[in-house]
């Protein structure tokens, strides 16, 4: 007979016994209170107060946090209404009142998922759970286990996945043919929990391990686990090691060690009842009550099992109802007290069938598969939303080096085309130039320097007078008989190479070229710069120039 441990996700809040050194920090809190003003600073010292009072006052703790509850609200400060709502129904679950537990729950619920609080709204879903849970709602504690699961994972809050895990878990505890699934969950859960150094997630894993093993009739993993988890939640000083306290005395009584069993028992049940956590109390007196039994004083056992029944009958905690029923009945039968053990069968019959049917236990199957159907479609989509990126990114790549490519052939192409048509203007613009030249040489062959240029410049020229020029006539002497013996080319050549000595005698003299006829040359002096008025032409004399 045995209760698995659900996991309360408590966003860093830690629950302590009245100690002196805990009421001296409420001394103070209390303080504070009485100095602040109506503002966040007040929501705050509220909220501390109920934190430090939710284990050892539950009734205190839900008094502040109804105050921080009605300032947040008028401040409209949200983030304070919605802890302030949470450690109120935090408060009713400790007293084992769960329809105050869950309006609440959900008015909080409400509140982070209006601020788009995703961390806020994983820690609800899964104290919710934990709510139904214990009404032995299993079915309905899962839905909300892995709604809080798939929130978890999406923000990757490494602690609440395994507070998750955790809690799954302990659905597939209460039902015998699920053990090996609860074990996996577990076995995923308690290496998280020691990475994140989370005692209280420690030792919630570390127990549940526990009561496995110990159902397994594997003592020593059990109480090695118990032992973990109590050594976890001492450590963290959150004030949940009566119910690994109680399933250490479980593994003493199996062992037949019944005073070792009764003490560690007895422990736990002392200070659940010192906390006022009635839930822990009535699983503490069950454990004693199976351990009376297994003892063989039945008289102690019938009372300790009727005590635990009436707490779990007032908090309505169904699971712990169940055991009762049965412990009854069975010790009742032994006592041969029928009336009873009939009465306490049926009820056992009744609340097991309502608890634990095989349609439930399909659904809770069918719930976990279809989330893990869903994670791994979402993997899916996401390897093929990645695969699609990566595509584009291909697509754009190649894209681009497309378009580099043809701007490469583009810019080549212009480069020639540019290149080519530099070509063509530079060729263009040599052969102008010598065309210029040449004229510009035949012009000024035919024209004096100054009236070319004068024509060049203006398109005409303006005719000069000169008042006194020398003009100058030459004829080759028997031309007539010297060309008879020369054929036409060589005569050209001869006259040619005359000309040209003509000429530069002319131009040594400054003389103006006039034009050649045949064997006739005739040039002209004064013109077209005029001299001093003396002849410019000079007379050969004995075939030399005048000097």
């Amino acid at each position: 007979m045995t209760a698995i441990r659900v996991f309360l996700c408590i966003i860093l809040l830690f629950f302590f016994a009245a100690t002196p050194a805990q009421q001296a920090a409420i001394d103070s809190l209390r303080a504070i209170l009485e100095k602040s003003g109506q503002d966040t600073v007040r929501v705050n010292t509220l909220l501390d107060l109920s934190n430090k009072l939710m284990r050892s006052s539950p009734s205190g703790s839900i008094a502040y946090a109804h105050q921080a509850a009605e300032l947040s609200g008028n401040l409209n400060h949200l983030s304070g209404l919605a802890l302030a709502l949470k450690n109120i129904g935090m408060g009713y679950y400790f007293e084992g009142n769960y329809i105050e537990t869950l309006y609440y729950w959900q008015q909080s619920l409400g509140t982070y998922e209006a601020m788009g609080d995703r961390q806020g709204v994983a820690n609800i879903l899964n104290n919710l759970g934990a709510v139904y849970f214990n009404e032995g709602d299993d079915a309905k504690a899962i839905e909300y286990y892995l709604e809080s699961l798939r929130v978890s994972e999406e923000i990757g809050d490494t602690l609440r996945i395994a507070t998750a895990l955790v809690n799954i878990g302990a659905v597939y505890y209460n039902k015998k043919a699920m053990h090996e699934q609860a074990l996996e969950y577990y076995l995923k859960a308690l290496p998280m929990s020691e990475a994140l150094g989370d005692l209280d997630a420690i030792g919630t894993s570390a127990v549940n391990m526990g009561e496995i093993y110990l159902e397994k009739d594997e003592d020593t993993a059990a109480l090695y686990y118990f032992e973990k988890a109590l050594g976890a939640h001492r450590g963290s000083d959150s004030g949940n090691e009566a119910y690994a306290m109680n399933n250490i005395g479980k593994v003493y009584a199996k062992q037949g060690d019944f005073t070792k069993a009764l003490r560690y028992q007895y422990d736990s049940y002392d200070l659940a009842r010192s906390r006022n956590t009635r839930l822990e109390m009535a699983q503490s007196l069950l454990g004693i009550g199976e351990t009376y039994h297994m003892q063989g004083d039945l008289q102690a056992s019938v009372q300790v099992y009727r005590q635990a029944e009436t707490i779990a009958r007032e908090i309505n905690a169904r699971n712990e109802l169940k055991f009762a029923y049965e412990g009854l009945a069975d010790i009742y039968s032994k006592m041969a007290d029928y009336r009873n053990a009939y009465k306490y069968q049926t009820l056992f019959s009744s609340i097991k069938d309502t608890l634990y049917d095989a349609e439930t236990s399909k659904r809770i199957q069918a719930m976990s598969l279809n989330y893990e159907i869903d994670k791994k479609q979402g993997q899916i989509d996401l390897l093929e939303k990645d695969k699609a990126l990566k595509e584009l990114a291909l697509q754009r790549q190649k894209a681009i080096r497309n378009g580099i490519a043809l701007t490469g052939v583009l810019f080549f192409l212009l480069a020639g085309g540019l290149y080519n048509r530099y070509r063509y203007v530079r060729r263009n613009k040599q052969i102008i130039e010598n065309e210029k030249d040449r004229s510009d040489k035949l012009l000024l062959n035919i024209l004096p320097h100054e009236t070319a240029e004068e024509l060049k410049e203006k398109g005409s020229a303006t005719p000069k007078h000169y008042d006194l020029v020398s003009v100058l006539f030459t004829d080759f002497k028997g031309f007539t008989k010297i060309a008879e013996k020369l054929s036409p080319t060589e005569l050209v050549e001869e006259l040619n190479r005359c000309f040209f000595e003509f000429d530069k005698i002319i131009d040594k003299h400054g003389l103006e070229k006039i034009k050649t006829i045949g064997d006739a040359y005739m040039c002209a002096g004064g013109i077209p710069a005029k001299n001093k008025g003396e002849i410019d032409m000079y007379i050969v004399e004995n075939g030399k120039p005048k000097s």
